[in-house]
Parts: C-alpha cells; sequence; structure tokens
C-alpha cells in the first residue's frame, strides 16, 4: 500500500502567457455532475478581467500581423498538444459533465479535429470572403477581410470543451486576440487549455482564460472601451441582454447566442466572419503621373 500523499493540480488563470491567481485571491469550489468536489477553480476578479484586455491588446498587432500560414501552423501545433495529452482531458470532461469515458473521448476527439478544421483555414478565409470587386471606371476594386480586435468570448457551460474550442479556435484563427470566460460549472478542461497554448507556440496574451461567476466577469468586459466584440455564447437569455446593451456603449461586434446550438455539427465559417472587418482599396489603372507607374 503506497504511503503518498495525493498531489493535487493547483488551477490558475491563463493571462499575458502567464498563470496568476486571481488577483483577489479568491476561489470557488467545482463538483462533479454528482455533487463531488474536483478542484479550487481561481475566481476572476474585476481587475483580472482589465489585465487580460491589457494583455490581448498587446498581442493582436503581432498576432494579426503574422501571415495566415504561420497561425494555421500554430493551431495545428495547439491540436498536436492536445492530442499528446488526449487522456488528461478524456479524464477532465467525464468527471466534468458524468459523462462515460467513451462519450468524453469523443467530445475530445472532435474538439482536436476542430482544431486543425480551423487551422486549415487560416489562409483560405480572405479567398472566400474578399477579392476584386467590379466598378466603373479607370479603377479596380479590391476588399480584404482585417480581424476586429479584442474579442470576449463566454464559453458555453455545456459541452464543456467541444463548446469552447468551437467558439475560440475561430476568433484566433482570423487573427482576433481573445479572452475567455470559461464555464462556470465545469471550468477545468478550459484552465488545462491554459497549458497547452503556453506551450505550443501561440504567443502569451493571444489568448486569456478566466475562469469564475461568469456575470461578474463578464460585465466589465462588456463595457470596457478596449474590447471591440463580444461572442455571448455561454449567456442565458437574461445576462446576454444586459451585456449586449454595456457592450452599446462603444458599437461592439455582438454574436448573439443562438436558441440552441449544435456543437457536434459541421462549424461553417460564420463564427470567422463575425469577427472579420472588411477594408476596400481603389487604385486607379494606366498611367500614373510623371513615375510612369501603371497597375
Amino acid at each position: 500500500m503506497s504511503d503518498r500523499l495525493s498531489v493535487f493540480k493547483t488551477y490558475k488563470l491563463y493571462v499575458g502567457g502567464k498563470f496568476p491567481r486571481s488577483e483577489s485571491g479568491r476561489v470557488y469550489e467545482v463538483t462533479d455532475a454528482k455533487g463531488k468536489w474536483l478542484a479550487n477553480a481561481p475566481r476572476a476578479s474585476r481587475k483580472d478581467a482589465r489585465d487580460a484586455v491589457v494583455a490581448a491588446r498587446k498581442a493582436f498587432g503581432a498576432w494579426s500581423g503574422a501571415t495566415a500560414y504561420n497561425r494555421g501552423q500554430i493551431l495545428y501545433r495547439i491540436a498536436e498538444m492536445l492530442e499528446g495529452r488526449r487522456e488528461q482531458y478524456v479524464r477532465e470532461v467525464a468527471e466534468a459533465e458524468g459523462l462515460s469515458k467513451s462519450k468524453a473521448a469523443a467530445q475530445v476527439d472532435a474538439a482536436i479535429d476542430r482544431w486543425v478544421w480551423y487551422a486549415g483555414w487560416t489562409d483560405k478565409i480572405a479567398q472566400v470572403v474578399g477579392g476584386g470587386n467590379p466598378v466603373a471606371g479607370p479603377f479596380f476594386n479590391l476588399s480584404s477581410p482585417e480581424p476586429t480586435g479584442v474579442v470576449v468570448v463566454l464559453a458555453p457551460q455545456e459541452s464543456s470543451f467541444l463548446g469552447l474550442v468551437s467558439v475560440l479556435a475561430p476568433v484566433i484563427a482570423t487573427g482576433n486576440t481573445a479572452i475567455v470566460i470559461a464555464s462556470e460549472t465545469s471550468p477545468l478542461p478550459a484552465l488545462s487549455l491554459g497549458e497547452v497554448l503556453a506551450t505550443s507556440d501561440l504567443p502569451g496574451g493571444v489568448v486569456n482564460i478566466l475562469s469564475g461567476r461568469t456575470a461578474e466577469i463578464a460585465a466589465p468586459l462588456a463595457s470596457h472601451q478596449d474590447v471591440n466584440a463580444i461572442d455571448l455564447a455561454g449567456a442565458d437569455e437574461v445576462l446576454a441582454k444586459e451585456l449586449e446593451i454595456a457592450a452599446a456603449d462603444n458599437l461592439k461586434r455582438v454574436l448573439r447566442p443562438q436558441p440552441v446550438d449544435d456543437w457536434w455539427a459541421a462549424p461553417g465559417t460564420d463564427r470567422m466572419t463575425a469577427f472579420l472587418e472588411t477594408k476596400t482599396v481603389w487604385h486607379p489603372t494606366g498611367s500614373l503621373g510623371a513615375s510612369g507607374s501603371s497597375y
């Protein structure tokens, strides 16, 4: 019989590529589907939320300026790292949602595959939503997508891992940076994801993960002047309405929660295009003054 003490995992936030404890020092108990204690998760404060915005904004320039091909490589690397830790995630998802090992494994496999799917889209989405536009006159006109900026993502409360990946991956695939509010009832898979992101070549600050009371964290982020968009996937009807009103203060892009989100369905491109802006450039054709340059 072993006389070793159990080594319990200490879960932390993931902000700016580092793992801080909550600024408030608060934690809350996370239990499994039967009410059994699993871990203490950090309960993020408004200060933690503000720190996450600063980190996300600081990372935005380099991440949005990276080549689409490079972003795809990094997203694929995340999938590689998750594959190597598959058993850990199967256990965490099974405990969090009261699933059998086989059902939890199916969810984890689907989440890994989704990272790969979005990795493949990073250098293709511009071809789908951009291009040349017909105009009358001696000009040509090109439209190209650009990332919106800092996006707050409320992770779904159910399908804690597949739902999380389904709302996070499209945001960063297109060059945005993200602040994720983990599922309040099942935050552990999201907090563990931070450990994968930190070792997968993803620059610090591109993804920041907070856990705690969803409404408490989301309220200051929805009204924050340096947040450009918010995905309300994990908000109930009442909270979604409150956050949408708060977000209108500086005209954020708001992706409203759907009545029924099937995270198992083929994702499509909607969540990528939701947080893209269109830049249109006009160029004259023919000779350009004394330089003789032509386009």
